[in-house]
């Protein structure tokens, strides 16, 4: 039986995957500003879902910005170039995040609805991201979703970020319930791994940066996979049944 719903934030229920790539993006060409911001924001598709020093690690090797990071370590006090780069690039997301017209005009109206109807469902329902609790408080707050979590877990709850599936295994402790008593809805195919690994049951819903990786993936059944949002539940659904008819046959 499903006994508790795990939702995944950036990407999910709002499209801060979107600002997190053009942060990068604007970051990178900081850096290097030769460079176009268009292909940071198709490279960054490739690190969606993943950890902020993963995603700076990686795009930091595609497009060489070893060497300009460096020389800017002392002017922002840190031991490490990636550091660098994690820094400039949190000033231009943090702007970001103090519009809420911006949030605001990003989030997934559809997804959200479904969390609001599954909290009035009875299951417990938690939130699994890779953001950290300060930024992850200030979208919940302008979307007004406070409120909706019997638990949160960020990135500052784990040592490893998705796909590794601590945070999913933290959250089945903290909700009381078994990893197979949980649905995840995810939109990334690091989220996805992290969930599958924790053994929990998993919806994922497709957005313009994950679309083609989520089905080139080949992590989930094609009829798992949501490309358009209204039909959210209808899969959901189908999932929840398909476990149910599974239990049984034990």
């Amino acid at each position: 039986m499903i006994r508790a719903v795990i939702f995944d934030l950036d990407g999910t229920l709002v499209e801060t995957e979107e600002l997190k790539g053009l942060s990068y993006a604007r970051a990178t060409i900081e850096l290097r500003p030769e460079l176009r911001e268009a292909d940071v924001v198709e490279a960054f598709k490739d690190f969606v879902g993943m950890s902020r020093q993963e995603v700076a690690a990686g795009l930091m090797q595609r497009f060489r910005l070893e060497g300009a990071a460096q020389a800017r370590m002392a002017e922002f006090s840190v031991n490490a170039p990636w550091q660098v780069f994690v820094q400039v690039r949190q000033r231009i997301y943090e702007a970001m995040l103090d519009d809420p017209e911006l949030l605001l005009s990003q989030r997934y109206p559809h997804n959200i609805a479904y969390l609001q109807e599954v909290r009035h469902s009875g299951v417990r329902i938690g939130l699994a991201t890779m953001s950290y609790r300060h930024q992850v408080q200030r979208v919940l707050k302008v979307l007004g979703l406070s409120n909706a979590f019997d638990f949160i877990a960020a990135r500052d709850d784990v040592e490893q970020g998705k796909p590794d599936p601590e945070i999913y295994f933290l959250l089945a402790r903290e909700l009381e319930v078994q990893p197979e008593e949980c649905l995840v809805i995810e939109d990334s195919p690091a989220g996805v791994k992290a969930a599958l690994a924790a053994g929990m049951n998993v919806v994922a819903v497709s957005t313009s940066l994950t679309h083609q990786r989520l089905h080139a993936s080949g992590l989930l059944p094609p009829q798992h996979i949501v490309d358009n949002p209204t039909l959210l539940p209808t899969v959901v659904a189908h999932v929840i049944t398909h476990h149910q008819r599974n239990e049984t046959q034990r």
